[in-house]
């Protein structure tokens, strides 16, 4: 029989390596990846069953991957494990397409749990988020004002390397463009924000869940 094939990615070893003793006596276990970009590569080329991710990466987040994934894969199967307990995380998580949303302290209980009602389509949230995430937000800023959908994928992978640290030479070496083109999307984000240099700007984006301390 045929065993659901699963592409994990952490970026934490110990993490990883605790994550493929327990899925391996279910599940085949086809790739491990430790960064966004890499889990947007690894996952075209070996279309794996479900993906368990971290949200908090390098390169690319979790939510950016996924947004990545789905443009090529609208039916991709991801299941997020992560340290973030706040339920905006779990809501833009599944608004953005993902199946699951388990807590890592939690996994060894659940995480099997929410393969198995990905494979079926389902949707897996942990217990201690659920309750919350059916209620809904008690008040909300209206959707259509949002500013973080006026910002590029570009834009986006730029303030993710600037949060992990990178300079602006860094990111430019990185992504292949010039430093003036990182620094002109930087300053165009300032703007369109009201933000007055790269530690609000980071901060911002930590706070809207575009990238994760």
């Amino acid at each position: 029989m045929t065993r659901p094939r699963v592409l994990l990615a952490d970026d934490h070893r110990i993490v990883a390596e605790g994550l493929k003793n327990l899925l391996s006596p279910e599940f085949e276990l086809v790739g491990l990846v430790a960064d966004g970009r890499a889990l947007v590569e690894a996952a075209r080329a070996l279309r794996p069953d479900v993906i368990v991710a971290d949200i908090a990466m390098p390169s690319l987040n979790g939510f950016e991957a996924l947004a990545e994934l789905r443009k090529h894969d609208p039916g991709v199967r991801v299941v997020f494990l992560t340290m973030h307990h706040e339920v905006a995380y779990a809501r833009r998580a599944l608004e953005g397409g993902a199946l699951g949303f388990v807590l890592k302290h939690s996994a060894p209980a659940e995480l099997v749990t929410a393969i198995r009602a990905a494979l079926e389509g389902r949707t897996y949230v942990t217990p201690t988020l659920a309750d919350e995430l059916v209620r809904g937000p008690t008040q909300g800023p209206d959707p259509s004002a949002d500013p973080t959908g006026s910002l590029t994928a570009r834009q986006r992978e730029i303030i993710q390397l600037l949060a992990d640290g990178r300079s602006a030479k860094e990111i430019a070496r990185r992504l292949g463009i010039s430093h003036r083109t990182v620094e002109f999307h930087k300053y165009q984000m300032m703007d369109l924000l009201g933000l007055h240099n790269t530690a609000q700007l980071v901060r911002w984006a930590i706070q809207q869940g575009i990238v994760t301390p």
